[in-house]
């Protein structure tokens, strides 16, 4: 019997000091940002995706995107539209592809950084200077967003929780009962 509890107890062990393991390698993604005052995470169904903002090539919609972050505008907002091989975007409080936060729209700041895999992007109108609250994050290349909206970071962990976001059917870009953002943190803040 004693040796039956023993092993019950070892296995116990192990399991908890896998589950500390994982613990310690998501605290060490988000904790080896070069940046912390620049850098999000988030909380995704499957798991925390780490983004390195950019501030040397928007710093207004940076700042835009830690302001509504610290106010936990972006808790509990869903990833209205997605499109398989394109991008996932977010951050309208409606849900529609309309809404946007009640702070004033943000003019562009184009630059040529490239639109790459992990790649986060400004959404907007037709009007350039029309950029608020909505945002994408590229699930592939796509050049030909190339200085027509603004980057302003790039995820540098959790790039597979993103590809696991619920897509649009195909030949739409609405996504029916969608996934959402769990919670979004600046990393800085993160105790």
């Amino acid at each position: 019997m004693s040796r039956l509890v023993t092993l019950a107890l070892v296995c116990l062990m192990a399991v908890a000091a896998c589950g500390e393991d994982t613990a310690s390698q998501k605290s060490g993604a988000i904790m080896n940002v070069s940046d912390p005052e620049n850098a999000i995470v988030i909380e995704l169904k499957d798991g925390n995706v780490v983004i390195e903002l950019a501030p040397d090539l928007a710093p207004k919609h940076v700042e835009r995107i830690k302001d509504l972050t610290r106010e936990g505008f972006y808790d509990g907002i869903v990833f209205h539209r997605v499109i398989d091989g394109f991008m996932a975007q977010t951050g309208d409080p409606t849900g529609t592809g309309t809404g946007s936060s009640d702070k004033p729209n943000l003019a562009a700041e184009f630059t040529d950084a490239p639109f790459k895999r992990g790649t986060l992007g400004m959404a907007r109108s037709q009007n350039p200077n029309s950029a608020n609250s909505q945002f994408f994050i590229g699930l592939d290349a796509a050049p030909h967003l190339n200085g027509q909206y603004t980057v302003f970071g790039q995820v540098v962990d959790g790039m597979e929780h993103v590809d696991s976001i619920k897509k649009a059917p195909p030949g739409t870009d609405m996504v029916p009962d969608p996934d959402k953002m769990i919670s979004v943190k600046v990393v800085s803040d993160i105790k």
